[in-house]
This record gives structure tokens, sequence and C-alpha cells, in this order.
């Protein structure tokens, strides 16, 4: 099934590259084939979430083969329910963008269709691999549809966005590739053979220091494609310049494999480093939340407007991440989808705008709800999502990422909050300007309305936003499992934290019941909540707690979250 799901639009690609259409004249043929394989594929990825088992934490639907034994190289695939949901976004949201792309791509349709189906393809791929050589196969293969989707398709810089694109994600990409190989090594000198195995790897013991240096490798890979604050500088050339269908699968999956990579394997293949770099990227994903929101404030262009929204709103991804509790983590799964679908849609409205005008510039609109009532009651409804109001998607993902950060460090939470402030801010404002008032514009009098077509692609946009704000258990459940595995593993591993309180002694914060601490190097295992630990005395933060054997007792006592 996983192979059908990355297969089935790799298959309408090649079959599209089989159609001869050098003087176009089968082009609403092949966009038709195009969107029945998009369809086809999003059918497959809602059978996997039919069919999964919410209750489990384990990977399901796994697929594995022998492909290189020699280096030990599998085809191994798997998902849980982190990935089983990043999926399915991307079933939902290519066949979106191929409609937008119904009138607006007039030349090389062939190709663009190829590319978009590839595309899907790659990226589909990155979210159910479990075999880290697999994984960066499908995670470079997914640049080259992107790279050419802009710039054969984008608007006058194109080739200047692509390039820079291409430069920035492929350096991050060889730091992946160098950490991928040191930890396959690292395995052959533990075990005396290579694997790359991501659950095999998951249990090497690497040293502190070693940690450091491939976690770095990883981290900065994933945080240019995030992108997180100050890696950034690619993502608004790159929104501007590519089609509307280019723009709503860059920022409604691609952003996301960036937030999925730190998820997946920086922070539990390294913890011990991810405990100690935490505070750092979380204050970088704080300044990218207010810089985020404060230049998409004063931006003329509608799209590019939206482009450095995104910057802002996966600050928030990555501060739950960085807060590596339930609440964080699962609020940060839940944004990535809430962005995936509010800000697809932003573009998908905006690229109808500059469709029908050929500009986005925010001054040569206004008034546009009395004449295009439906489009603009449309973006309302995606404009509200993405600035967090309740019963629609963003505030999910908002309340959750900010109750686990405020559970891990209450600062972040004070600066993320002036970010939401400034979103609906910047939102409102934009709506204001281009939908409110009298049309001062005579060419816009004339407008048409959201056509038939455009139906299709915005009322499941709409309807996708108000069912996750309104039934978050149906998105909730699946990860939950997923979710509490990733941390308890996480935290399991963490130094335990003594802390100085005036007056009070010594407090500890440990971890959560049943998971190892390292004291001092030595790992005693926690059977509840604070412990009296008496026996061999360890130096932790300049306070000695007393140790006994290695298994402490529980006092009874609520414990503390557990904290980077």
């Amino acid at each position: 099934m996983l192979t059908l799901s990355w297969a089935l639009p790799l298959a309408g690609a090649v079959l599209l590259l089989l159609v001869n259409n050098a003087d176009g004249r089968r082009d609403p043929f092949i966009r038709w084939i195009a969107f029945a394989f998009s369809v086809a594929t999003l059918a497959v990825t809602l059978a996997l979430w039919a069919g999964f088992d919410s209750k489990s934490a384990e990977f399901q639907f796994v697929e594995r083969a022998a492909w290189i034994p020699a280096f030990g190289i599998d085809y191994y695939l798997g998902i849980d329910g982190i990935s089983l949901l990043l999926v399915v976004l991307t079933g939902f949201l290519t066949p979106i963008a191929l409609l937008s792309s119904w009138e607006s791509v007039e030349k090389k349709v062939k190709e663009f269709s190829i590319f978009i189906l590839a595309l899907e393809a790659a990226m589909i791929g990155v979210f159910v691999s479990l075999d880290l050589f697999l994984f960066y196969v499908f995670w470079d293969a997914m640049l080259i549809p992107m790279y050419f989707l802009i710039g054969i398709w984008g608007y006058d810089q194109r080739i200047y966005a692509a390039i820079k694109f291409m430069l920035y994600t492929m350096a991050g990409s060889v730091l992946m590739l160098v950490a991928i190989l040191g930890l396959a090594y690292l395995h052959s000198e533990a075990t005396g053979s290579y694997s790359f195995d991501l659950l095999k790897l998951y249990m090497l013991d690497i040293a502190p220091d070693t940690q450091r240096w491939f976690f770095l490798a990883f981290a900065v890979a994933f945080a240019i494609k995030v992108p997180l604050f100050p890696f950034h500088t690619w993502l608004p050339d790159a929104h501007v310049q590519a089609p509307t269908a280019g723009s709503i699968i860059l920022a409604g999956v691609l952003l996301k494999m960036g937030t999925y990579g730190l998820v997946r394997f920086a922070f539990p293949l390294f913890p011990v480093a991810a405990a100690e770099f935490a505070p750092w990227i979380a204050l970088l994903a704080v300044i990218g939340i207010v810089y985020g929101a404060l230049v998409a404030m004063v931006q003329p262009d509608m799209k590019k407007l939206v482009a450095y929204s995104s910057v802002s709103h996966l600050g928030f991804v990555v501060l739950g991440i960085c807060a590596m509790n339930v609440q964080g983590v699962q609020g940060a799964v839940y944004q990535m989808l809430a962005h995936g679908v509010s800000t697809g849609g932003l573009f998908l409205i905006v690229g109808m705008l500059s469709d029908r005008r050929h500009t986005r510039l925010i001054t040569e609109f206004g008034g546009l709800k009395n004449v295009m009532p439906r489009l603009t009651a449309s973006f309302l409804i995606i404009t509200l999502a993405s600035i967090g109001m309740p019963a629609l998607n963003g505030f999910i993902g908002e309340f959750l990422t900010m109750l686990g950060a405020f559970l891990w460090d209450p600062r972040y939470v004070v600066a993320a909050g002036l970010g939401v402030i400034l979103s609906a801010v910047y939102m409102l404002w934009m709506f204001q300007r281009v939908y409110l008032g009298t049309v001062t514009h005579e060419e816009n009098e004339t407008l048409p309305d959201l056509k038939p077509r455009e139906w299709a692609s915005v009322v499941p946009l709409c309807a996708v936003a108000i069912v996750m704000g309104v039934f978050p258990t149906l998105f909730l459940a699946p990860m939950e499992p997923a979710v509490q595995r990733l941390v308890a593993q996480v935290q399991s591993v963490q130094p335990l934290r003594v802390e100085n309180t005036e007056g009070q002694g010594s407090k500890v914060k440990g971890q959560r019941s049943g998971q190892r601490v390292q004291v001092a190097g030595t790992r005693s295992q926690v059977a509840g909540t604070r412990s009296q630990v008496a026996g061999t005395r360890s130096q932790v933060a300049g306070t000695r707690s007393q140790v006994v054997g290695a298994t402490s007792q529980a006092a009874g006592t609520p414990q503390a979250p557990g904290r980077f």
C-alpha cells in the first residue's frame, strides 16, 4: 500500500511522458489524466488513514526488501501517526494544485503535469521512508521537479529564484548526507555491519561530542527547508516567482519536510545534543515569528506577504518541537497540517486574483466584495484560519504549541504571543485594503467571481479548515501514541536537571515515569516522580544529589514536566 502511494503518481508521470503532444492539441486530455492520477493517489492516502490503527505507536503498513545488502541499505517503508497525516496532506493538496493551473498554465502543459506528479511521488516517499539512504534519495529527488516548476513556469525573475532555491537546499542536503554516512559508519563500528535502518540507528549510543556535530548537520539541512531564521531568504523569492501550483505545494508540503525532519531524525537520533541546542533553536524560531510578521506587514505584494507569513507561522512549529513535550509536539504536527491548508488556500486565491488582473499589488485592488462576494467570503475564511481564529484549524495548533512551550519555558511564549497579534494585524489589514470599501480601480468592476473549477478547489480547503477547528480529535488521535513514544524516547536520555530554589534547597526537575535519566554520565531508572536517590554522589548543576543504586523510588508527588 505504501509503495502504491508514491508509485501511482510516478506511474502517471511516466504515462504522460509517452503521450505525443508536440502541437499542444492534447492539453485537455493531459490535464485530466494528471488530475485523475492525483485523485487516485488521494484515495490511496485516505485508505491508509482508514486502515490505520490510531491506538498504536508502532510503524504500520511496513514494507521491507533488501536493496543494496553489502551496505545495509533496504527498501524500508512505514508510517506512524505523524507521517500518516502528512502523507494525506500531500495527497489532498496535489489535485488542488493541478486545478489551480488549469487555465494559468498554457505552455508545456505535458511537462508541467509530469513535474507535479513526480514531485508528489518524491514528497510521499520522504514521509514513508524508514531507511536513511532511501529517505535521502527521495529528499534530493523532490528538488528537481520544483526547480523546473519555478524556472520554467515562474514569473520574471524565475531563473534567479530557482537557482537560489536549489543552492540553498543542496547546501543543507550535503551536510545531512555526510552525517547519514557517519551514522552508518558508527553502526558498523558498534555491530560490525553497515545499516541505514532508522530504528536501529535510534539505538546507537553516540558520544555527546559526536552527537553535536551530527545534530548540527541535520538541523541546518532541516532549518534551511523550514525555513528557519536566518536561513529563510530563499523562500520569498521562490514563492513570489513560482506559479500558483508551485506555491501551493511549496508552502503546503515542502516546507513541512524541514519540521518533519527535526521530529523524525534530528531530535530522536541525537537527544543529548538536541537538549543543548533546543533553547538556541527556539530563540531563532521566536525571532522568526516576530521578524516574519513585521516584514509581512509592510509588503506591497500579496504573494510576498503570504510568503513571509509562512516564516512566522512555521516558527511556532519549530518552537513546539523544541519544547519536546506531548503538547508541544502535537501542536507542532497539527500546525504543520493547518498551515498547509490555510497558506495553500491563501496562495490559491491570490493566484486567482493575479490571473484576473495580472498584478498582485495590494494598491491595485479594493472593494472586491462588491464584485466578487463568493471569493471574498472564501478568502475571509482562509484568512481567519491563518491567524488562529477559534473554531478554525490555526487555533488548535497554535494553542497546543504555545501550551507546550509554556510548560517548557514561559519566556518563549511571551515573545511568540506577539507574533499571534501581529499576524492578525497584517492579514486583516490586507483583507481590508483588498476587499472592503468601494471599488478603487475600474478594471476591477468587471472581474468574474468564482468559476465552477475554482469552487472545486476552494470549497475543500475551507471545509477542511472548519473541520480541523471543530473536530480536532480526528487528527490528534492518530498522532498521539506516536508523539508520546517520540517524547519518551528523546527525554529518556536527557540529563537530570537540578535547580536551586531560594529558601527551598534543591528542586529536581526529572523525567516522567519509566524514563531513563542521565546524571553526570550515570543512567538511573526513574519509576515515578521526584526521586530521592542515596548512595553514589554525583555533581549536577553544582548541587549534590544522593544516588542509591541505579533505581529510584517514587515519592508519590506529581513531577514537573521534563525540560531541556
